[in-house]
């Protein structure tokens, strides 16, 4: 079974994009792939804070993206960019960490006004480490209801996310890593 590593840059654990990221990881464990959820909390500050790249938490995680079929990288909008946090670790990994391999980024905003935040700070971060860069999908936080099921309340929302998921399947499946069976 091919695997999807779904990366939080979320230093709060009950944020609107983790649970962003978990309704995404149930849609795809519904078509047979294993999904890792990793998170930048699982990395000490002491870590980042010293840019201590061979710390055992930074090769876990870097061993763990390098087995992986595909990427899905959410990050709430902090400041019209990416999360400070999560900047530190990919900081950490290796350059080419995401070669070959498609990769889904996500950002989870307060306004409309910081939907370019995907284009203009987690994408040229992800490019720069040579993945294969989806579209990616802006999500308001309006749209996200931390206690419904599901938790996005917009269905242009949701059909954008299950066209990226689409995309990221068939690029996985077009490198020849995932049966049509799947």
């Amino acid at each position: 079974m091919n695997t999807i590593v779904m990366l939080s840059g979320s230093p709060a654990p009950a944020s609107r994009s983790e649970k962003v990221l978990q309704y995404i990881g149930k849609m795809l464990g519904g078509q047979n792939f294993t999904v890792k959820m990793m998170s930048v909390r699982e990395v000490s500050p002491e870590t980042l804070f010293h840019g201590d790249y061979q710390a055992a938490e930074i090769v876990r995680i870097s061993e763990c993206l390098a087995r992986a079929d595909g990427v899905i990288i959410v990050s709430p909008v902090y400041k019209v960019s990416l999360t400070g946090i999560l900047k530190a670790l990919l900081d950490l990994l290796p350059r080419d960490i995401f070669k070959g391999k498609p990769v889904l980024p996500i950002m989870v905003g307060g306004t409309e006004k910081h939907f370019m935040a995907l284009d203009y700070a987690l994408k040229p971060v992800l490019s720069f480490m040579k993945g294969e860069l989806l579209q990616g999908v802006y999500v308001l936080e309006k749209w996200v209801d931390q206690s419904a099921n599901p938790p996005i309340q917009d269905e242009n929302t949701v059909r954008r996310i299950e066209g990226q998921i689409d995309q990221l399947i068939d690029h996985i499946r077009k490198n020849g890593n995932v049966s049509a069976n799947s």
